[in-house]
């Protein structure tokens, strides 16, 4: 497949309308019946995507969905109003091949209203796959079909109703090529020898499931790293637990709740009453005010916690500690790791595929730092069960294992 160079980029025709006109939205059990059956009726794979309310909402719901099949068109359907009641959607779609843009960040949402796809495939990582060096949705339609999808409103509040007509508009649009972006990256791989290699990811995304939630996650709150003592951190933990908290029961983004650099001042003042708390920065504001006591309590808690309870001022490593300290802690292990990155950054280039796609950037560090009994007499049969164990797809133990297994088991 010819592949424009980015000299030609410069010529592609802007997309500004679905050639179909924007579809209304659909929010009524019965329209979305009606749409199931026409969806049924239509030939081949589902382009699908959906709209969020990030940084606005705390859930990943999908507040728009956005559905296009060959023979049935596009549409657009509001879950809000018909949540329970997406049941005949789900039957008509759930048996396609879904093809989806960054499929990792629609899937979660998706999944909670019971639409799942029973095979994937996902344009962006096809992309990275491909070794493209720009995966977005509007460079690669850019590239592969020579149209322009100008920039919209993917970080709007898609929870605000009703939605402006630009907003449906756009939404519309970034299904409409999407079909046909799915049979030029599907070219493409073909071309490279990578369709298995991208069968075996799809799958992947599509099984794996959302990631676990992290533990300890008030330790990511902005400015912590200003903070010098336990007593501190103690306060950032419980203020954020009770911000947390007040966001997922609201389903409001917590930095609308309170910001974290209020957070962190009230860590650092320590007030001791509503009046001091008050006389912090957005503390005093109107929206704040009313959770005064709550906030004020959470500073308590933390301000009178026991010594042996408070908190470490670094974070409990899960696995390897960070590389920055490998070389002091265990000069073998950085030394291994050294040379397993040089292996991976050599087929990366052979195979025009992303370090991190070729293996997670994490599996390589255990493998390094503890992944083997004795490093001394391992083989590559052990590297490549630690790999299996650590759900690498076999394409990725294929490439890798060769190539890794002497570079960690090297004589330091």
């Amino acid at each position: 497949m010819s592949v424009p160079d980015e000299s030609e980029l410069s010529a592609a025709t802007p997309l500004l309308a679905p050639a179909d006109g924007v579809p209304p939205v659909l929010d009524t059990a019965a329209d979305i019946t009606a749409a199931a059956a026409r969806l049924s009726a239509g030939t081949g794979p589902l382009a699908v995507d959906a709209e969020r309310a990030s940084g606005f909402r705390y859930s990943a719901r999908a507040y728009l969905i956005q559905l296009r099949r060959a023979g049935a068109g596009t549409f657009l359907i509001d879950p809000i109003p018909v949540a329970d009641g997406l049941t005949a959607l789900a039957e008509a779609i759930n048996g396609l091949e879904w093809v989806l843009h960054s499929a990792d960040q629609d899937l979660p949402g998706l999944a909670e209203l019971g639409l799942r796809p029973a095979r994937l495939f996902d344009t962006e990582l096809g992309g990275r796959l491909a070794g493209f060096d720009r995966v977005g949705l509007a460079a690669m339609v850019q590239r592969l079909l020579g149209r322009e999808l100008r920039k919209g409103h993917g970080a709007a509040d898609w929870s605000s109703r009703p939605l402006p007509d630009d907003w449906l508009n756009y939404a519309a649009l970034d299904v409409e090529l999407l079909l046909e972006l799915r049979d030029a990256v599907a070219e493409t791989l073909r071309h490279q020898g990578k369709t298995a290699w991208a069968i075996q990811e799809f799958e992947h995304i599509r099984t794996v499931g959302p990631p676990a939630t992290k533990a300890d996650r008030w330790r990511r709150t902005s400015g912590i790293h200003t903070l010098r003592r336990g007593r501190q951190l103690a306060i950032v933990r419980e203020v954020w637990s009770v911000r947390d908290a007040l966001a997922r029961s609201r389903d409001v983004a917590p930095a609308r709740i309170l910001p974290d650099s209020a957070i962190i001042a009230a860590a650092t003042a320590e007030p001791k009453s509503l009046t001091q708390l008050r006389a912090l920065p957005v503390f005093g504001g109107p929206r704040q005010r009313r959770y005064s006591r709550d906030w004020l309590a959470a500073v308590e808690r933390g301000r009178t916690l026991p010594d042996h309870e408070l908190p470490p001022m670094a974070q409990p490593f899960d696995g390897p500690p960070p590389v920055n300290r490998w070389e002091r802690r265990d000069p073998a292990a950085a030394a291994r790791l050294s040379r397993a990155r040089a292996a991976m950054s050599e087929l990366s280039t052979e195979h025009s595929i992303p370090v991190e796609n070729l293996l997670a950037p994490d599996l390589v560090r255990r493998l390094c730092w503890d992944g083997l009994t004795d490093y001394r007499d391992a083989d590559p049969r052990e590297v490549d069960d630690f790999l299996a164990a650590g759900r690498a797809r076999p394409w990725q133990r294929a490439l890798t294992v060769s190539r890794l297994a002497p570079a960690v088991c090297a004589p330091d």
